[in-house]
């Protein structure tokens, strides 16, 4: 893939090779995300990040990750403050607003919204998560830290062995990452979910099609006995037509350190895209796997950064000039 001023929109666009150049860069990255050194790289350099839909990490990642690099940020969140809401289609807003920017991160509520909008913008469009379609870099960083998490312990990507757990139909990183996947070889897949919420067929047979052997159940214990991640998801609770609806399957796949200790592996790595569900009636994560050692979720986060990074650096054609602009902190850091 040619990276440069190409539109990040789906894992699609990805054969193995790209995967492991975005991973090479996103390693490169780590004395910047660190706060070691500082790259003013893309100085004078505008992201516009356009939010459409609640976020947290992804919006401030993307923003850390460009500020990180020496860019400037402008973001746009929710409807009611863009023109939008009075009725401007997103072809006149994607000419107006990349007439602002040089990338443009989106995420909108709607599948294949995001790909509609760089049809008509002058600068690279990454995707930001477009309904329950895709979150590309999402499952970029995941499996970034999955590498990481079992290169740790001696292993590849080759032959893993992965549960996901919860909401599959409606969830848009486990729709990617099953992509992603599908890249790889002789992977053992669980597909952990309630009938109702179980991965979209297509994903199902395409990794069936990929070689992998893929597993579709509803029990979770069995399913998280032999794996090297145990990959949860919340209920998806904005896709549904009511909270009611939603609260027929929250709190159905609960894992916390009693299940863990008696049902997994002692170094399954714990994963999950965030935000989990806190509430008492949901809780997919238990606030008690805190102190597990293999509780990956906050590494994941600190990787999206990498990640991010990785994907503007090679989107702006700067991944050999990041270092010739850099020089060392001048604060005190504790990272």
């Amino acid at each position: 893939m040619d990276f440069t001023g190409a539109h990040i929109l789906s894992i699609d666009q990805f054969e193995q090779p790209d995967i492991e150049r975005i991973f090479r860069v996103a390693d490169a990255m780590e004395p910047y995300a660190s706060r070691r050194r500082v790259t003013r790289v893309l100085e004078g350099a505008i992201l516009g990040n356009m939010f459409f839909e609640p976020s947290t990490r992804t919006r401030v990642s993307f923003g850390c990750a460009f500020n990180l690099l020496g860019g400037e940020v402008r973001e746009t969140t929710g409807f009611e403050s863009s023109a939008i809401a009075k009725g401007e289609s997103l072809y006149d807003t994607a000419r107006v607003l990349s007439g602002y920017s040089d990338v443009i991160c989106m995420r909108h509520p709607q599948n294949g919204s995001v790909a509609e909008f760089a049809e008509a913008s002058r600068v690279p469009v990454i995707n930001g998560g477009d309904g329950s379609n895709e979150h590309p870099s999402q499952a970029l960083l995941d499996l970034y830290t999955i590498r990481k998490e079992l290169a740790a312990k001696g292993k590849g990507l080759n032959g893993l062995r992965i549960a996901m757990i919860g909401d599959l139909k409606h969830g848009r990183t486990v729709h990617s990452l099953c992509r992603l996947l599908a890249l790889y070889q002789n992977l053992q897949v669980t597909l952990v979910s309630p009938t109702e919420l179980a991965m979209p067929e297509y994903l199902v047979e395409l990794m069936r099609k990929a070689g992998h052997q893929v597993q579709v159940t509803d029990e979770l214990t069995a399913s998280i006995s032999k794996v090297d991640i145990a990959y949860s998801t919340r209920i998806q609770e904005e896709r549904f037509t009511s909270k009611q609806e939603a609260d027929l399957y929250r709190g159905r796949f609960r894992l916390n350190q009693q299940i863990y200790t008696q049902f997994c592996e002692p170094n399954t790595v714990i994963m999950h895209p965030l935000p989990r569900d806190s509430r008492a009636e949901a809780n997919e994560l238990d606030n008690d796997l805190n102190a597990n050692p293999n509780l990956a979720i906050f590494r994941q986060t600190d990787n999206g950064i990498l990640v991010r990074m990785a994907l503007f650096a090679l989107v702006l054609d700067v991944v050999d000039l990041v270092d010739k602009h850099a020089r060392e902190v001048r604060w005190h850091s504790s990272r």
